[in-house]
């Protein structure tokens, strides 16, 4: 957008500092002790005066990989932040006021997908069993599930859809940005890049005759780290300033971390690839394929049919090949017969934050 719009009233977001019982001594060491940030419309403060205090729907922010909700209340320049869109959306389409909620659920790993992982945290049950209580203690809430929905891109889309699935009686309605599906197309083609760039991190010495004797190669047919992967970690976390490949490295290393987790293994996870060939390991690769959205729709059907509003949405030039994946899970939907509003458009994956001027209004109609 060239110029930002501001509008009367904007609301105003306060800040919850939250020790979690259920993120404290995670695998990563990562904090317990986290940020809350919570947007209330203007009307919030107004209809203090009101019997009993006027009650508001609440939608959950999950925010992609490498970001957290602390990330999206920020000022942007040319741009809205969530919470001035969000105060945007709701005086430019007349809708009924309601409460946004950021946290901050990133990792030393750069993210996670909000599911359950022994190598990552509970996640997944600290929005559910904790966050989402504590929220309806604290605000004037519509503390019920009807009333309650989470929306995300990328990473967060991923978590939104697989809340849907899984957890639909906390949710009454969801929002998938362009959520990680069809893993062969999204993960799959990424990690010959990752393979590489981990070999950089190999702590034998490489020279100019073959690369590994056979007893190093196959001492890696089950994705176990031969050090290289350990050393990568301890690297990037001493880095004042990560590079692009480090980026996607960890982040495919976060992945295996939230699908393969395995506290037997060196840095409790195992990859799905052998690290020296390339090779894939068939059944490490079907670990990951059971967290595929693709393949959960079908357990999780009834689940998804339970909600009452479903929104997807990609862009046709989604750089990571998303669209494949939504369309597939579109797909398997409708041959489901589980309502939803599927929607593609010309864009890619980056800067879509105006796909929300869509999706909010829906979440809102399908949770009054």
């Amino acid at each position: 957008m060239a110029r930002k719009k501001f509008i009367k009233s904007s609301g105003r977001v306060i800040s919850l500092e939250f020790d979690s019982k259920l993120l404290s001594d995670n695998p990563l060491g990562d904090p317990s002790l986290r940020q809350i940030h919570i947007w209330l419309p203007p009307q919030y403060d107004q209809s203090k005066g009101i019997k009993m205090g006027k009650r508001f729907p609440v939608l959950f922010d999950l925010a992609g990989y490498a970001g957290s909700g602390l990330s999206h209340t920020n000022w942007k320049s040319f741009d809205e932040n969530i919470p001035e869109r969000a105060a945007r959306i709701l005086y430019e389409k007349k809708l009924d006021p309601f409460i946004v909620v950021f946290p901050d659920c990133f990792t030393s790993l750069g993210g996670n997908q909000y599911i359950n992982s022994i190598a990552v945290g509970a996640y997944a049950d600290y929005l559910t069993k904790e966050l989402i209580p504590l929220i309806d203690k604290e605000f004037r809430t519509k503390a019920s599930r009807n009333h309650r929905g989470c929306f995300g891109k990328s990473s967060g889309g991923y978590g939104a859809m697989v809340h849907g699935m899984k957890y639909s009686n906390h949710w009454g309605a969801i929002a998938n940005h362009s959520g990680d599906s069809y893993f062969d197309f999204v993960y799959r083609s990424e990690w010959p890049k990752t393979l590489t760039h981990l070999g950089q991190y190999k702590s034998r010495k490489r020279t100019n005759d073959a690369v590994s004797t056979i007893s190093d190669i196959d001492c890696l047919e089950d994705g176990i780290d031969d050090g290289r992967i350990k050393k990568f970690l301890k690297t990037v976390w001493n880095k004042q300033k990560l590079s692009s490949n480090d980026l996607h490295c960890l982040m495919n290393l976060a992945m295996a971390a939230t699908y393969d987790p395995d506290i037997s293994a060196p840095n409790n996870f195992k990859v799905p690839f052998n690290l020296e060939t390339g090779e894939i390991i068939p059944s490490r690769w079907k670990r990951w394929l059971k967290h595929d959205p693709i393949n959960l729709v079908n357990r999780y059907a009834e689940n998804l049919k339970s909600l009452r509003g479903i929104f997807i949405d990609c862009g046709w030039k989604d750089q990571y090949h998303i669209h494949y994946g939504t369309r597939i899970l579109s797909k398997r939907m409708r041959s489901l017969k589980v309502p939803h509003i599927y929607e593609e458009f010309n864009d890619t994956h980056s800067g879509i934050d105006y796909r929300l001027d869509v999706s909010i209004p829906y979440l809102l109609k399908a949770l009054s």
